[in-house]
């Protein structure tokens, strides 16, 4: 299967090339704007893995970019050039058009959530087209429907990630993030929709060592739109991330005050300069990132059940989590493992038990508490 991979030299990006160059199934195509980035990074997996690893140059938002995909005739596009808040569909759309499989690492709910608009499209050209290949919402509805079978009735849901600061940031991520900082955005609370404030609800968690206890904030997220109809019943959701550095996350919520009372204009116009300045920090912190899914409820046998599921990820692989679904959704259709058509969010295309073996090289560990009452 040739798959051209979008984006393919950057953080997760290149983490998604390392992977697929080992599958001998695979012919890569490495494409971004920097011809010269993609062709190092080639030539590195081609004397690493076994797949035939090629590179070209070219620039999602021109022009002409269905008649590139035309040309070089993917079976698969892995679109991993964020961020996605407030684009439209023209990559998947182009996609389809060339007969390819279509997948992206989108987190912007409104993007994840509208990629059904495809749908007749995608079935019509008998090809497969997810959005939200990624922890969220990829990782993170594979976690509650591998225990939701635990639960007569599942009432709350809390989500929450939080990378380690040492772990690269791309320009994408930071954006994003700054997007939604004193926006208003979806929540659900006492079994129906209200509004909260991105990067306000500061709060505290605690995760395994090496992790500890970290702050964490709102986040816009599909799972705030896609879950409360998945799970019905659903009384509580949350979705929280957020920055190891305490100074850091404290700062970004304070900033999230005047944005919100129109004091200032959204963060993501100065990204280049946020990120700049976080990365004074990069000396302090850790490499150990988490992520964790709380389901509460009642149990199968009538008592109250909180099970916290958590992911550990230590030795500086934090990124290979968010880039691990486009892998196993990969190698599925290269295996002619994954034989569904249409255009759908990330869910039901995996198992964590599938995505926790695609993680099998890295120091990536996972563990499950149950508290019974």
């Amino acid at each position: 299967m040739r798959v051209l991979l979008l984006g393919g030299y950057g953080n997760f990006g290149t983490r998604i090339a390392q992977e697929l160059a080992r599958d001998a199934a695979i012919d890569l195509v490495l494409a971004g704007r920097d011809a010269d980035a993609a062709q190092r990074l080639a030539a590195q997996l081609r004397v690493q893995g076994r797949a035939r690893v090629d590179a070209v140059a070219l620039d999602v938002d021109h022009a002409d970019l269905g008649a590139s995909f035309v040309e070089l005739a993917p079976d698969l596009v892995i679109h991993a050039c964020g961020p996605f808040q407030g684009h439209d569909y023209r990559v998947a759309q182009a996609a389809l058009d060339a007969a390819a499989h279509y997948i992206d690492l989108a987190d912007a709910r409104d993007f994840v959530t509208g990629i059904t608009a495809l749908g007749a499209h995608a079935r019509h050209c008998r090809r497969l087209a997810v959005s939200g290949a990624s922890s969220v919402p990829g990782l993170s509805a594979a976690v509650i429907d591998r225990y939701a079978g635990e639960f007569a009735r599942l009432s709350d849901i809390d989500i929450g990630i939080s990378p380690g600061n040492r772990t690269p940031r791309g320009t994408a991520t930071v954006a994003a993030i700054l997007s939604y900082v004193g926006q208003p955005m979806p929540a659900w609370h006492g079994g129906k929709r209200h509004v909260v404030t991105g990067w306000q609800g500061l709060h505290r968690h605690r995760y395994p060592q090496p992790v500890g206890t970290r702050w964490l904030s709102h986040c816009d997220v599909p799972d705030l739109d896609l879950f409360p109809v998945r799970h019905r019943g659903l009384q509580n959701l949350r979705f929280a991330a957020g920055l190891e550095i305490g100074l850091l996350h404290v700062a970004l919520w304070l900033l999230s005050w005047p944005v919100r009372w129109r004091l200032l204009p959204r963060l993501d116009r100065w990204t280049v300069a946020l990120k700049r300045m976080s990365e004074w920090f990069l000396a302090r912190g850790s490499d150990a990132g988490a992520m964790h899914v709380r389901l509460s409820g009642t149990a199968t046998d009538g008592r109250p059940l909180c099970l916290t599921w958590t992911l550990i990820a230590a030795s500086g692989h934090g990124l290979q989590v968010p880039a691990t679904a486009a892998v196993v959704l990969a190698r599925k259709l290269a295996h002619a493992e994954l034989t569904t058509t249409g255009a759908m969010p990330c869910l039901d295309r995996f198992t964590v038990d599938e995505f926790l073996e695609a993680l099998g090289d890295y120091d990536i560990r996972t563990q499950v508490q149950r508290e019974h009452g």
